[in-house]
């Protein structure tokens, strides 16, 4: 039916459930709590050794039960948490959810004290010949098949019963954005009614910190953690690795209203473009973010004059907000002036291939709840960047449409416009 059709004539992508786990708390209301409140989930980390490290804070999740097995183990617990909330909401059948799974998440590698546990059960030859012996006399190669990128895929897949051979993805700091577009899509090309997305990431690992340490990445302001991440301010430095995760719960309009669903917002539009520019920089004029914001407004059908709010990318490097902010003046013009426009990432820090399914909750429950989310420490403001960022505190305000931005490592770009109703 019309009605249930946008202006491309596909059918219109409603959201019908959400969940969210981030460092400050698990479940959306104590995540929407402590986010419109200002408060941060940036912390010392506690979880390895921290000795010569340039950067000692992290915003990890340190209160889950498989926090100290492993990134596999915590991302798997992760996901697994924020989807089964989503599903909870939605009112689908959480054990036979009948539609297919789109997972973001990071590309796990074996775990140091798996390795370590397989170093010590070799007893013969040269490291590398007692590592074979012991993998070969595994019963069941448990711990390899935990370190392969599509195991966490595939655990969701017989928890929540989805359908389908399950989809893992990596397209760096968008893949949460990405996991949503390829569930739009498929509900847009009538694959399925409905689709469970969910970006995860529980990679805060030595090695992840001494990586991105070793790109400058990272906040070295280390004494203060929660005021570190800085998006927008003179004085930012890098961002604060996270974990996290959020999972969306994506079907038809037509069906969510047939079967009696409270619809939560709609995915009104995805636009994608890659940068081949550098392995971390973005290209200098912005060309491939400004192509990533007007491809969601055209699928969209909306004008620069449609957005009310940006939840930005936002990750408080010197780079990236010069860079996201060269892109939405440019699209968006004098508007960007006035249109507010807030980083999660000030508070939970950044949750890598979590982020932008993260942001995309949050984007959901600003529309709803009518309140943006703060940008926090942004106590010495960027001269050559004149946004509204929503300085420190919350903002009361009728949100109608969204764009979240997600641009990451490698020229990838996603960004999502939602809306409350069907523009």
């Amino acid at each position: 039916m019309a009605k249930y059709n946008d202006h491309l004539g596909r059918p219109i992508v409603a959201v019908t459930g959400i969940g969210v786990v981030t460092s400050l708390g698990v479940g959306k209301a104590d995540n929407w709590s402590a986010l419109t409140s200002g408060r941060s989930g940036i912390h010392k980390i506690t979880r390895f050794p921290i000795e010569h490290l340039n950067t000692t804070i992290a915003g990890t999740v340190d209160f889950l039960p498989s926090s100290d097995k492993g990134a596999s183990a915590l991302t798997y617990e992760l996901a697994e948490k924020s989807g089964r909330e989503a599903i909870a909401e939605s009112g689908l059948d959480a054990e036979n959810f009948g539609g297919p799974l789109f997972l973001a998440s990071p590309p796990v590698e074996l775990d140091w004290h798996d390795r370590f546990a397989l170093y010590r059960d070799g007893k013969d030859g040269s490291a590398t010949d007692r590592l074979f012996t012991v993998a070969r006399n595994l019963p069941t190669l448990d711990v390899f098949e935990t370190s392969q990128f599509g195991s966490i895929a595939a655990r969701l897949a017989d928890e929540f019963g989805t359908r389908g051979l399950p989809i893992t993805l990596s397209t760096a700091c968008a893949s949460g954005a990405t996991a949503i577009q390829l569930g739009v899509e498929a509900i847009r090309r009538g694959e399925c009614d409905r689709a469970l997305s969910i970006g995860a990431d529980g990679s805060a690992t030595a090695e992840a910190l001494i990586r991105f340490s070793l790109l400058s990445a990272l906040s070295t302001q280390n004494d203060v953690p929660e005021k570190a991440s800085k998006p927008f301010s003179k004085d930012r430095d890098g961002f604060v690795l996270a974990e996290g995760s959020a999972a969306l719960v994506l079907e038809s309009l037509e069906s969510a209203v047939a079967r009696g669903a409270t619809v939560l917002g709609i995915l009104q539009g995805c636009g994608e473009k890659s940068d081949d520019f550098h392995r971390t920089r973005s290209k200098p004029d912005g060309s491939p973010a400004i192509g990533a914001v007007r491809a969601a407004l055209a699928d969209a059908g909306l004008g620069e004059d449609g957005i009310d709010y940006v939840n930005a990318h936002g990750t408080s490097t010197p780079e990236n907000d010069k860079m996201e902010h060269l892109s939405l003046s440019t699209v968006f013009g004098e508007r960007m002036r006035t249109t507010p426009i807030s980083s999660n990432k000030s508070m939970i820090g950044h949750t890598l291939s979590a982020a932008g399914a993260i942001e995309a909750a949050f984007s959901l429950l600003t529309m709803r709840e009518g309140v943006i989310p703060p940008t926090i420490n942004y106590d010495n403001p960027d001269p050559a960047i004149e946004l509204d960022v929503v300085p420190n505190k919350k903002r009361e305000a009728q949100v109608s449409t969204v764009l979240s931005n997600s641009f990451g490592f490698g020229g990838q770009n996603t960004c999502l416009v939602m809306a409350r109703e069907p523009v």
